[in-house]
């Protein structure tokens, strides 16, 4: 979520703070109710609507493309779902994504839809840290979903869970209610297979985590990616862990992808 708004944290959640296992974005995001912006009145100036991108053509050769070597042999070679977070430049907060799919006697990538998406209001890094309002680079397996909101047709093991709740505005201004109804954990530096909401950092709380994909509340999020309620509906119903579904995500002037 974005830094500048307020998360408000149910008991357990906020029992999880408290015992200090909370690290950046355990709800998704850092937050700091007293900065200058948490006071500031949302705007009343209704948003333009987000441009849909185009969707791409399969390459000849059946690969994804915008994607180096280094990032394809990231992409576990049992992987047939391949979700693509291509960011317009690298300190933008405007993504674009699209869901690749192989059936299993092929090599050749089908691209879905092009969605508009967010990511961090000081766009992405290789190297991310706790707080740095970046998104983290990378190939990143997704193994885990929740929500406020129950998904019954979810593929993914699904929490629902009253902890998922967002309250208040964001640095745009704008509302961040109806952030968390559906959630999916992207696994960057968190136990895979568990709850979004689960506090555990391997790497440290210094490396952040509790980096999602979830509803887009129209403006930038603190690392997370976030899309359109139908386009998390959508993903909640394709992601199958049979397909061992991935996320490769960065700028479109870095697709290297470390």
């Amino acid at each position: 979520m974005t830094r500048r708004g307020k998360v408000v944290l149910s008991t357990a959640t906020a029992a999880i703070a408290a015992a200090g296992l909370w690290s950046w974005a355990a709800s998704g995001h850092e937050v700091k109710a007293d900065s200058p912006a948490a006071a500031a009145p949302a705007t009343t100036t209704p948003a333009a609507p987000a441009a849909v991108p185009p969707s791409p053509k399969p390459t000849d050769d059946g690969r994804i493309p915008g994607l180096d070597a280094a990032a394809r042999k990231r992409i576990p070679a049992e992987s047939r779902q391949v979700l693509v977070v291509t960011g317009r430049g690298a300190d933008s907060s405007d993504s674009t994504a699209v869901l690749y799919t192989r059936a299993e006697d092929s090599r050749l990538w089908r691209p879905g839809p092009s969605w508009p998406a967010h990511n961090a209001a000081h766009g992405w890094t290789p190297d991310h840290h706790y707080g740095d309002l970046r998104s983290p680079e990378g190939v990143f397996t997704l193994t885990g979903a929740g929500g406020k909101l129950a998904f019954p047709d979810a593929k993914l093991p699904y929490d629902h869970n009253g902890s998922f709740i967002a309250s208040g505005s964001g640095v745009e201004g704008e509302p961040l209610a109806g952030a968390f109804d559906y959630v999916i954990g992207i696994d960057y530096n968190r136990v895979p297979g568990t709850s979004p909401l689960d506090p555990r950092r391997p790497l440290g709380a210094k490396k952040g985590g509790g980096v999602w994909l979830h509803v887009d509340h129209d403006g930038p999020t603190q690392g997370c990616v976030s899309l359109k309620p139908n386009v998390m509906r959508t993903l909640l119903r394709t992601l199958d862990p049979k397909l061992k579904p991935v996320v490769v995500m960065g700028p479109a002037s870095a697709r290297n992808h470390r």
